[in-house]
Protein backbone atom coordinates (compact mmCIF):
# COMPACT_ATOMS: atom_id res chain seq x y z
CA UNK A 1 0.00 0.00 0.00
CA UNK A 2 1.23 3.47 -0.86
CA UNK A 3 1.12 6.29 1.67
CA UNK A 4 -1.21 9.21 0.94
CA UNK A 5 -0.28 12.72 2.05
CA UNK A 6 -3.09 15.07 3.02
CA UNK A 7 -2.52 18.82 3.12
CA UNK A 8 -5.55 19.77 5.18
CA UNK A 9 -7.10 22.23 7.59
CA UNK A 10 -8.80 24.33 4.87
CA UNK A 11 -11.10 23.82 6.68
CA UNK A 12 -10.60 21.01 9.17
CA UNK A 13 -14.34 20.32 8.89
CA UNK A 14 -13.82 18.82 5.44
CA UNK A 15 -10.38 17.38 6.20
CA UNK A 16 -11.96 14.96 8.65
CA UNK A 17 -14.23 13.83 5.81
CA UNK A 18 -11.13 13.04 3.73
CA UNK A 19 -9.67 10.98 6.58
CA UNK A 20 -12.89 9.01 7.04
CA UNK A 21 -13.55 8.43 3.33
CA UNK A 22 -10.02 7.27 2.51
CA UNK A 23 -9.93 4.86 5.43
CA UNK A 24 -13.38 3.54 4.56
CA UNK A 25 -12.33 3.12 0.94
CA UNK A 26 -9.22 1.13 1.81
CA UNK A 27 -11.16 -1.04 4.24
CA UNK A 28 -13.87 -1.72 1.64
CA UNK A 29 -11.19 -2.96 -0.78
CA UNK A 30 -9.02 -4.94 1.65
CA UNK A 31 -11.46 -5.90 4.43
CA UNK A 32 -10.67 -6.98 7.96
CA UNK A 33 -8.95 -4.36 10.05
CA UNK A 34 -7.19 -2.70 7.12
CA UNK A 35 -7.01 1.08 7.02
CA UNK A 36 -5.11 3.66 5.00
CA UNK A 37 -1.49 4.67 5.46
CA UNK A 38 -1.70 8.45 5.70
CA UNK A 39 0.40 11.50 6.49
CA UNK A 40 -1.62 14.57 7.50
CA UNK A 41 -0.32 18.13 7.74
CA UNK A 42 -3.11 20.41 8.91
CA UNK A 43 -2.62 24.17 8.64
CA UNK A 44 -4.12 27.04 10.62
CA UNK A 45 -6.78 28.27 8.21
CA UNK A 46 -7.26 31.78 9.64
CA UNK A 47 -4.10 33.37 8.16
CA UNK A 48 -4.65 31.58 4.84
CA UNK A 49 -8.26 32.78 4.61
CA UNK A 50 -7.05 36.34 5.27
CA UNK A 51 -4.41 36.09 2.54
CA UNK A 52 -7.01 34.67 0.11
CA UNK A 53 -9.27 37.67 0.50
CA UNK A 54 -6.31 40.05 0.24
CA UNK A 55 -5.27 38.42 -3.03
CA UNK A 56 -1.89 37.44 -1.58
CA UNK A 57 -1.73 34.11 -3.38
CA UNK A 58 2.07 33.93 -3.50
CA UNK A 59 2.16 33.92 0.30
CA UNK A 60 -0.43 31.16 0.47
CA UNK A 61 1.64 29.16 -2.01
CA UNK A 62 4.71 29.52 0.19
CA UNK A 63 2.83 28.40 3.30
CA UNK A 64 1.28 25.39 1.62
CA UNK A 65 4.49 24.43 -0.18
CA UNK A 66 6.18 24.22 3.21
CA UNK A 67 3.43 21.90 4.42
CA UNK A 68 3.71 19.78 1.29
CA UNK A 69 7.45 19.42 1.82
CA UNK A 70 6.89 18.22 5.38
CA UNK A 71 4.43 15.64 4.06
CA UNK A 72 6.98 14.41 1.54
CA UNK A 73 9.68 14.19 4.23
CA UNK A 74 7.31 12.10 6.36
CA UNK A 75 7.20 9.45 3.63
CA UNK A 76 4.08 10.14 1.58
CA UNK A 77 3.99 8.78 -1.97
CA UNK A 78 1.49 11.35 -3.30
CA UNK A 79 -0.12 14.59 -2.17
CA UNK A 80 -3.74 15.72 -1.97
CA UNK A 81 -4.57 19.37 -1.32
CA UNK A 82 -7.78 18.96 0.69
CA UNK A 83 -9.53 22.02 -0.73
CA UNK A 84 -10.67 23.13 -4.16
CA UNK A 85 -9.82 26.83 -3.78
CA UNK A 86 -6.16 26.35 -2.96
CA UNK A 87 -5.65 24.45 -6.21
CA UNK A 88 -5.17 27.98 -7.50
CA UNK A 89 -1.56 27.51 -6.34
CA UNK A 90 -1.37 23.77 -7.17
CA UNK A 91 1.39 24.31 -9.73
CA UNK A 92 3.57 26.14 -7.22
CA UNK A 93 3.02 23.43 -4.61
CA UNK A 94 3.70 20.63 -7.11
CA UNK A 95 6.98 22.28 -8.13
CA UNK A 96 8.13 22.33 -4.49
CA UNK A 97 7.94 18.53 -4.09
CA UNK A 98 9.03 15.42 -5.97
CA UNK A 99 5.98 13.24 -5.28
CA UNK A 100 2.91 13.50 -7.55
CA UNK A 101 0.03 15.83 -6.75
CA UNK A 102 -3.40 14.30 -7.35
CA UNK A 103 -5.40 17.26 -8.68
CA UNK A 104 -9.00 17.53 -7.51
CA UNK A 105 -10.30 19.05 -10.77
CA UNK A 106 -8.70 16.28 -12.83
CA UNK A 107 -10.32 13.60 -10.68
CA UNK A 108 -13.67 15.33 -11.11
CA UNK A 109 -13.23 15.87 -14.84
CA UNK A 110 -12.46 12.18 -15.34
CA UNK A 111 -15.75 11.21 -13.67
CA UNK A 112 -17.69 13.70 -15.80
CA UNK A 113 -16.12 12.31 -18.96
CA UNK A 114 -16.97 8.76 -17.92
CA UNK A 115 -20.59 9.81 -17.42
CA UNK A 116 -20.77 11.61 -20.76
CA UNK A 117 -21.60 14.98 -19.19
CA UNK A 118 -20.95 17.94 -21.47
CA UNK A 119 -22.40 20.88 -19.50
CA UNK A 120 -21.89 21.12 -15.76
CA UNK A 121 -22.72 23.62 -13.03
CA UNK A 122 -20.04 24.67 -10.56
CA UNK A 123 -20.52 25.79 -6.96
CA UNK A 124 -17.63 26.78 -4.73
CA UNK A 125 -15.95 29.81 -3.25
CA UNK A 126 -16.03 32.99 -5.31
CA UNK A 127 -12.38 32.30 -6.20
CA UNK A 128 -13.23 28.87 -7.62
CA UNK A 129 -16.35 30.02 -9.46
CA UNK A 130 -14.94 33.24 -10.90
CA UNK A 131 -11.27 32.60 -11.63
CA UNK A 132 -9.82 30.49 -14.41
CA UNK A 133 -7.61 28.09 -12.45
CA UNK A 134 -10.48 25.62 -11.98
CA UNK A 135 -13.02 26.32 -14.71
CA UNK A 136 -10.41 26.63 -17.46
CA UNK A 137 -8.82 23.33 -16.44
CA UNK A 138 -12.18 21.57 -16.79
CA UNK A 139 -12.84 23.30 -20.10
CA UNK A 140 -9.43 22.74 -21.66
CA UNK A 141 -8.57 19.26 -20.38
CA UNK A 142 -12.04 17.71 -20.46
CA UNK A 143 -14.00 19.75 -23.01
CA UNK A 144 -16.67 20.76 -20.52
CA UNK A 145 -18.95 23.76 -20.63
CA UNK A 146 -18.91 25.09 -17.06
CA UNK A 147 -21.82 27.20 -15.78
CA UNK A 148 -21.67 29.30 -12.61
CA UNK A 149 -24.46 31.19 -10.84
CA UNK A 150 -24.98 34.94 -11.36
CA UNK A 151 -23.11 37.39 -9.13
CA UNK A 152 -25.64 37.69 -6.30
CA UNK A 153 -25.98 33.93 -5.99
CA UNK A 154 -22.20 33.50 -6.10
CA UNK A 155 -21.97 35.86 -3.13
CA UNK A 156 -24.52 33.75 -1.26
CA UNK A 157 -22.66 30.51 -1.98
CA UNK A 158 -19.34 32.07 -0.91
CA UNK A 159 -20.74 33.58 2.30
CA UNK A 160 -22.30 30.32 3.43
CA UNK A 161 -19.03 28.45 2.90
CA UNK A 162 -16.90 30.82 4.98
CA UNK A 163 -19.40 32.00 7.60
CA UNK A 164 -21.16 28.68 8.20
CA UNK A 165 -19.70 25.51 6.71
CA UNK A 166 -16.06 26.19 7.59
CA UNK A 167 -17.25 26.74 11.16
CA UNK A 168 -19.27 23.52 11.20
CA UNK A 169 -22.65 25.28 11.09
CA UNK A 170 -25.39 23.51 9.12
CA UNK A 171 -28.29 25.91 8.53
CA UNK A 172 -31.51 24.60 6.91
CA UNK A 173 -32.19 27.91 5.14
CA UNK A 174 -28.75 27.72 3.55
CA UNK A 175 -29.47 24.24 2.22
CA UNK A 176 -32.68 25.58 0.69
CA UNK A 177 -30.73 28.43 -0.92
CA UNK A 178 -28.16 26.04 -2.39
CA UNK A 179 -30.83 23.75 -3.80
CA UNK A 180 -32.57 26.71 -5.45
CA UNK A 181 -29.27 27.80 -7.01
CA UNK A 182 -28.70 24.27 -8.27
CA UNK A 183 -32.18 24.20 -9.79
CA UNK A 184 -31.39 27.44 -11.61
CA UNK A 185 -28.18 25.96 -13.02
CA UNK A 186 -30.11 22.91 -14.22
CA UNK A 187 -32.68 25.18 -15.88
CA UNK A 188 -29.79 26.77 -17.81
CA UNK A 189 -28.67 23.39 -19.10
CA UNK A 190 -26.42 21.91 -16.43
CA UNK A 191 -26.59 18.12 -16.62
CA UNK A 192 -24.89 17.83 -13.23
CA UNK A 193 -23.50 20.12 -10.53
CA UNK A 194 -19.98 20.01 -9.09
CA UNK A 195 -19.83 20.61 -5.34
CA UNK A 196 -16.60 22.47 -5.91
CA UNK A 197 -15.84 23.25 -2.31
CA UNK A 198 -14.93 20.41 0.04
CA UNK A 199 -17.40 21.67 2.68
CA UNK A 200 -20.53 21.75 0.48
CA UNK A 201 -21.09 18.02 0.89
CA UNK A 202 -21.62 18.68 4.59
CA UNK A 203 -24.71 20.71 3.67
CA UNK A 204 -26.16 19.11 0.54
CA UNK A 205 -26.20 15.43 -0.41
CA UNK A 206 -27.49 13.55 -3.44
CA UNK A 207 -30.70 12.54 -1.67
CA UNK A 208 -31.64 16.23 -1.46
CA UNK A 209 -32.02 16.71 -5.23
CA UNK A 210 -32.68 14.87 -8.48
CA UNK A 211 -29.82 16.78 -10.15
CA UNK A 212 -26.69 14.58 -10.32
CA UNK A 213 -24.11 15.93 -7.86
CA UNK A 214 -20.36 15.46 -7.93
CA UNK A 215 -19.00 15.75 -4.41
CA UNK A 216 -15.36 16.66 -4.97
CA UNK A 217 -14.35 15.48 -1.50
CA UNK A 218 -15.68 11.98 -2.22
CA UNK A 219 -14.18 11.93 -5.70
CA UNK A 220 -10.76 13.13 -4.51
CA UNK A 221 -10.73 10.61 -1.66
CA UNK A 222 -11.62 7.79 -4.07
CA UNK A 223 -8.75 8.86 -6.33
CA UNK A 224 -6.41 8.62 -3.34
CA UNK A 225 -7.63 5.11 -2.51
CA UNK A 226 -7.13 3.98 -6.11
CA UNK A 227 -3.59 5.39 -6.09
CA UNK A 228 -2.73 3.80 -2.76
CA UNK A 229 -3.90 0.36 -3.81
CA UNK A 230 -2.95 0.22 -7.46
CA UNK A 231 -0.79 -2.72 -8.46
CA UNK A 232 2.77 -1.51 -9.05
CA UNK A 233 4.24 -1.96 -12.52
CA UNK A 234 6.72 -4.89 -12.58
Amino acid sequence: MKTIGLLGGMSWESTQSYYRLINQGVNARLGGLHSAELVLYSVDFAPIEKLQHQGEWAQTAALLSHGAQQIEKAGADALLICTNTMHKVADEIASAIRIPLLHIADATGEILQQRGVKTVGLLGTAFTMEQDFYRARLQQKFGLEVLVPPAEQRQTVHRIIYDELCAGKIVPASKTAYLQIMDALAARGAEAVILGCTEIGLLVQQQDTAIPLLDTTEIHAAKAVAFALETPTP
